[in-house]
C-alpha cells in the first residue's frame, strides 16, 4: 500500500514538472504582410509573449521612402477586401481612446519609420496585448501598415490613411 502511494506521489510530482516545463515556453505568433491593391508594400510581423508583454518585430519593405507610416493590429483577420477594409477598425477590446502610451488602443502601436530605400525595421515590447488566450489576444486578428503616419490624436484612428499592406496574425 505504502509503495502505491510512493509512486502515485512520484507521478504527481513528475508531471507537474513537464507541466511546467511546457508553459515556461513563449508564445508566437506571427503576420505576413501582403501589399493590398496597387501597393508594393510587404513584410513580416512576429510577436512573442514575454511575461506581461509582447515584443513585436517587424520588417517592411516597398514603402514610401524617408516617410513614417501608421501600424496597427485591426479587429478581424480578414485582407479579403484588396484594399484591406475588411480588416476592420483598430484593435480595441477595453473601449479606449486611439493614442500612445497610458490609455489607448489594444491595436495601437508607433509608426513605422522608412528610409531612404523605403525600408523600416521596429523592434518593441506593447503591454496592452497578448499572444496567449484572454481578450486582448491578438491571435486571429489583421495587421494593417498605413500610407501616412499616425499622428497619435484623431479619433478613432489618427488619421493614417490607406492602408497599404495587410496580414492576419496566426499562432505558431
Amino acid at each position: 500500500m505504502k509503495t502505491g502511494l510512493l509512486l502515485a506521489a512520484l507521478s504527481a510530482v513528475a508531471l507537474a514538472g513537464c507541466q511546467s516545463m511546457t508553459s515556461s515556453e513563449p508564445a508566437l505568433a506571427s503576420a505576413g504582410l501582403a501589399a493590398t491593391k496597387g501597393n508594393k508594400t510587404v513584410g513580416e510581423v512576429t510577436f512573442e509573449q514575454m511575461g506581461g508583454k509582447v515584443r513585436v518585430t517587424a520588417q517592411v519593405i516597398g514603402l514610401k521612402p524617408n516617410q513614417e507610416h501608421g501600424f496597427h493590429i485591426h479587429e478581424v483577420g480578414d485582407c479579403s477586401s484588396g484594399d484591406g477594409m475588411s480588416a476592420k477598425g483598430h484593435f480595441n477590446p477595453y473601449g479606449k481612446p486611439h493614442g500612445r502610451g497610458g490609455e489607448r488602443h489594444a491595436g495601437d502601436m508607433p509608426n513605422l519609420n522608412a528610409d531612404k530605400s523605403g525600408r523600416a525595421k521596429l523592434t518593441v515590447d506593447l503591454d496592452v496585448i497578448t499572444v496567449t488566450p484572454g481578450p486582448a489576444s491578438i491571435v486571429g486578428r489583421g495587421i494593417i501598415v498605413h500610407a501616412q503616419p499616425d499622428d497619435y490624436t484623431s479619433q478613432p484612428v489618427g488619421n493614417a490613411g490607406a492602408r497599404m499592406a495587410c496580414g492576419v496574425i496566426k499562432a505558431n
